[in-house]
């Protein structure tokens, strides 16, 4: 059963939606009105003028018929007067009682051609007494008064070829006379358009140099702003750019609020931690003092040791990882030097084979020197997180191929396994810290879900870029630096 469509649906089964129509713009809009109206109003002022003229020669046309009606009736209607007297496209028919109806067109005084019977029964068939309009066969329409008496019939009429004539000049006048108007009306709304929009483009432009600020990190003040001329309340344009200069404003002063904030949490983290590095040491090591106490520990008391041991050792990393994310985001303890990466992620993948010798460990590199900008303790940092994040959450056997190229002014790293993959929910999410993974990529060993985002934080602090994809059976991590670091304008490297 298909579920009935709502009132305002219009969907086909299995058609493709319609694609949405373009709004138009103001210029458009404005420019579009204009002409319209302009239209509008040349047809109607045409309309009324060429309605009123057509009246005004049609009433003067009958009149004239009624004096010819006039004339004719002072002579005698039984037979035809001369055509001397009667001017050019004038009908005249007569059908006296007992008589052949006669008709007569006149072409000018003392020119005249004979109607046929059709032609003459088609005049005389006007009603009586009134002006009225008849088509006359192969002559066209003529105004027509006729008189029916008991002795017979008559009838005249004039041709209003004239007046149709007079009547389309005056239109085809009134168009030529719209169509020139409609075009500079086009034209000057274009042009007026174009110039009261253009305040309205250079707030625009404001807007978008504010778009192209680099707000998430180092310096969130906002100086663009809308100019004091664009910026008057006093008109539209003026009113759209000063709200959109408030609005800067409040985003500013939310911004600069927000940075300040993540300074104190982040000048709180790294001297929490700073000071929490002594006392860790200090538990454990009376831990591995109390170890060396001469006679034997109840079991408890060696378990409760050795709890208090590897928790010791736990916060010890993690204290060590929270601190190093504090002074990378400080942009403090970056040593930039060239670096030889051939040479760094062997002796990275060396050590992690020693210390994962149930995984498969492959590199693939081209002939050294690979040689970027960086600080080389960090970027070994980089690698050791990413070759320990692919064994801990990988089970034994897991395949884990390193692979380093050169592309262009760049160099590219990518660590990629076999394992089980990353849940698509968490991918997004993954370089964040206390980051976990899912359940499907066991552990080895603990983790504090740091190691990926000081990976995140030292790649964005050689201003390289790295991302994950995965599916079961393919995950890689891609790394991509450049060989060398941007600098800012004094010549210092940029943090």
């Amino acid at each position: 059963m298909t579920a009935a469509a709502g009132p305002d649906a219009d969907v086909t089964p299995g058609a493709e939606p319609h694609p949405a129509r373009a709004p138009w713009s103001i210029r458009r809009r404005v420019v579009i009105g204009v002409v319209a109206l302009v239209a509008l109003l040349g047809l109607f002022i045409g309309t009324v003028s060429v309605l009123a003229l057509r009246q005004n020669l049609m009433q003067r046309l009958d009149s004239q018929v009624q004096d010819v009606m006039r004339a004719v009736s002072s002579g005698t209607h039984a037979t035809l007067p001369g055509s001397d007297n009667l001017r050019g496209g004038v009908v005249l028919a007569v059908a006296a009682v007992g008589a052949r109806p006669q008709g007569y067109i006149y072409t000018g005084p003392g020119s005249q051609a004979v109607l046929d019977e059709r032609q003459v029964a088609q005049v005389l068939d006007a009603p009586s007494g009134v002006v009225t309009s008849v088509a006359v066969s192969d002559l066209g329409t003529f105004r027509v008064q006729a008189r029916h008496t008991s002795r017979g019939s008559y009838a005249v009429g004039l041709s209003t070829a004239e007046v149709d004539q007079t009547t389309w000049t005056l239109a085809g006048i009134f168009a030529l006379v719209t169509g020139g108007a409609l075009l500079l009306a086009g034209l000057g709304a274009v042009g007026l358009t174009r110039v009261a929009l253009r305040p309205l483009g250079r707030v625009t432009d404001t807007a978008t140099r504010v778009t192209e600020l680099q707000l998430a990190s180092g310096d969130v003040a906002i100086p663009e702003r809308v100019p004091a001329a664009e910026a008057d309340p006093r008109t539209e344009v003026g009113q759209v750019g000063a709200a959109l200069n408030a609005m800067l404003g409040h985003v500013e002063d939310a911004l600069v609020a927000r940075q300040r904030s993540e300074e104190k949490v982040r000048r709180f983290v790294a001297d929490a931690s700073h000071e929490l590095r002594t006392p860790l040491a200090s538990i454990r090591g009376y831990a591995e003092l109390t170890r060396r106490i001469d006679g034997e520990l109840p079991d408890d008391a060696v378990r409760s040791l050795d709890r208090i041991e590897s928790e010791s050792i736990r916060m010890t990393a993690l204290v060590e990882d929270l601190l190093e994310l504090a002074r990378l985001d400080e942009g403090r303890g970056l040593e930039f030097g060239e670096v030889e990466l051939v040479r760094l992620v062997t002796d990275a993948v060396g050590d992690a084979y020693v210390a994962a010798p149930d995984h498969e460990w492959e590199v693939v590199a081209p002939e050294p020197p690979v040689i970027v900008e960086g600080d080389a303790a960090r970027l070994s940092q980089l690698v050791v997180n990413l070759l320990a994040n692919a064994h801990r959450h990988t089970p034994a056997g897991t395949a884990v191929t390193v692979t380093l190229s050169r592309d262009g002014e760049e160099v590219e790293l990518a660590v990629a396994d076999d394992g089980p993959g990353i849940d698509p929910g968490l991918q997004p999410v993954l370089f964040e810290r206390f980051a976990r993974g899912d359940a499907s990529r066991t552990r080895a060993t603990g983790s504090t879900g740091l190691g990926l985002a000081i990976a995140a934080a030292v790649v964005e602090a050689h201003h390289g870029a790295i991302r994950v994809d995965s599916v079961p059976g393919d995950t890689r991590f891609t790394v991509r630096l450049p060989t060398r670091v941007p600098r800012t304008g004094g010549g210092d490297l940029a943090d």
